[in-house]
């Protein structure tokens, strides 16, 4: 067996999702706060597309390596409307989701025994992916006094001769930390002073409070072809994860040597969605912003819920997440949620899969769950026994 596989954690949500079996309901439903995944399906117009798609000859063929010219094009104007500068379908590679958008960013400027600088609390596929690929994750800690934000001076004092990338990801996966359009700036900048890639991870983006889905300006700068990759996943703004499209945005140093890494993993993204999710960029521009709005409503019913729950406590929230200090002092994170999975019947993750130094939290998904579901969890979490 590959020892650098042997030795990466297996999977966290299938492990965690088995202490669910051990509840026996008796503070109601099951609650599963433990993976990022849209609560509604898609609109049936976007169904009735995939359907028509998915029956057609043509699709049933290979495409292009780096994705069918209609998505493409689709997303790379929305991308130039949306950061301003000017966005090339030629920039654009579609992929089999987010993570595979990670591998080959990672794979096109790293190779095994470099390093790459990952904020920590860290969304684990990240961490996992690289040491599978023998690619040290370097911890760029993010602390708590500063939101869970990452500091540029501190990644500095990070890089050294084996340092081939930061990684950044806003809205983040676990915490839920927005970072301000200026640190992403002075990110890039590190980056392009030390000769590195900045690669940003946008998952989330859809689903910033403000409305814009601008996190950054970074596309304004002529030069950022040289270095920045932005990645970004379909499946949370247009409720389609089990179809697994992602995007990859990048200059053609970078999507050069991507084009050879996803023409080994994937030959070509899987192309049912891709003409769907081509016409849904304007087409469902309505119901993505009643999508956002419904969200960002379920912070505000989470931050009410959670005041009443005594000593627990948000640390950091936005989009899909929330990272909740819990009240057990020295005891494990692990312990905690596996205690609150089979005894009241809510799953949360904990804090421990995120990286090390993280066994205060829990990371709660509350997408998926409506307001009804997140007012039960008074009930659930007080006088919680270990």
């Amino acid at each position: 067996m590959n020892p650098d596989v042997v030795d990466t954690g297996t999977p966290p949500i299938p492990a965690a999702r088995a202490w669910m079996t051990r509840y026996d309901g008796a503070f109601g439903a099951p609650i599963d706060l433990s993976q990022a995944a849209p609560g509604a399906p898609p609109p049936q117009g976007l169904l009735d597309r995939l359907a028509a798609a998915a029956g057609r000859p043509d699709i049933a063929r290979y495409g292009p390596i780096l994705g069918d010219d209609a998505l493409r094009a689709s997303y790379a104007a929305e991308m130039t409307g949306l950061y301003g500068g000017r966005i090339e379908a030629a920039d654009i590679a579609i992929t089999a989701g987010c993570n595979l958008a990670f591998l080959a960013a990672v794979l096109a400027v790293a190779k095994a025994g470099d390093a790459v600088l990952l904020p920590s609390p860290w969304y684990f596929n990240h961490q996992m992916t690289l040491k599978m690929l023998g690619i040290e994750a370097r911890p760029l800690a993010c602390e708590p006094a500063h939101g869970f934000v990452p500091e540029p001076a501190a990644a500095e004092a990070l890089i050294d001769a084996r340092t081939r990338a930061i990684v950044l990801v806003t809205p983040n996966n676990p915490t839920g930390a927005i970072y301000p359009e200026g640190v992403i700036a002075a990110f890039a900048a590190l980056a392009r002073r030390h000769g590195i890639a900045l690669i940003v991870d946008e998952t989330y983006r859809d689903f910033l409070a403000s409305g814009t889905n601008r996190a950054h300006g970074l596309f304004t700068d002529p030069a950022w072809r040289d270095t920045v990759i932005q990645l970004y996943s379909f499946s949370k703004a247009y409720a389609v994860p089990g179809h697994r499209v992602g995007a990859i945005t990048a200059g053609p140093a970078a999507l050069g040597q991507v084009l050879k890494v996803l023409d080994s993993f994937q030959i070509c993204p899987a192309r049912t969605a891709q003409e769907p999710l081509a016409w849904a960029i304007e087409g469902l521009a309505g119901w993505r912003a009643e999508t956002r709005a419904t969200i960002n409503a379920r912070i505000g019913a989470f931050q009410a819920v959670l005041q009443a729950c005594p000593g627990w406590a948000i640390s950091s929230i936005g989009a899909y997440f929330a990272y909740v200090r819990h009240p057990f002092e020295g005891a494990g994170a692990e312990r905690v949620a596996e205690a609150l999975a089979t005894g009241r019947g809510v799953l949360g993750l904990p804090g421990s899969y995120f990286g090390p130094a993280q066994e205060g939290h829990l990371r709660f998904a509350f997408a998926n769950a409506d307001e009804a579901a997140i007012a039960t969890l008074p009930a659930r979490l007080r006088d919680l026994r270990l």
